[in-house]
């Protein structure tokens, strides 16, 4: 049985950020310029988006995120943990990311209370 929000918020609590596997729930795309756009269905049943989208309509929502989110999103394979990813944004990015660490879990943890990502150990 898969844990509910308040059970996976609970389990994050507990858990070193660091050493958990971060897994993407979503799909993308990337640019010309290189930067990721996550298409994010508006919702999760097929014949909701066909009675409340109009024609002519998308149904997903289009995020595009900036260089170092978009190295993250990409840096997410499923296998790596956070720690691992902050080590290769570190140098793949060098000087334009400070304070690796911080800044990829936070983004991660806002990735995660929008439900694009998900940890393989809270699965």
């Amino acid at each position: 049985m898969t844990p509910n929000f308040f059970q996976r918020r609970k389990i994050l609590k507990k858990a070193n950020y660091l050493l958990l596997t971060p897994i993407r729930v979503h799909n993308h795309k990337v640019e010309k310029n290189g930067n990721v756009t996550l298409i994010v269905p508006k919702f999760k049943k097929k014949w909701m988006s066909t009675l409340f989208i109009p024609s002519r309509k998308s149904e997903h929502f289009r995020i595009i995120l900036d260089e170092i989110g978009s190295a993250t999103w990409l840096a997410i394979d499923g296998k790596s943990d956070v720690q691992t990813i902050c080590n290769r944004l570190g140098v793949q990015l060098g000087d334009k990311i400070d304070h690796a660490e911080e800044r990829v879990t936070k983004f991660l943890t806002l990735l995660y209370d929008q439900r694009y990502v998900t940890f393989k150990e809270i699965l």
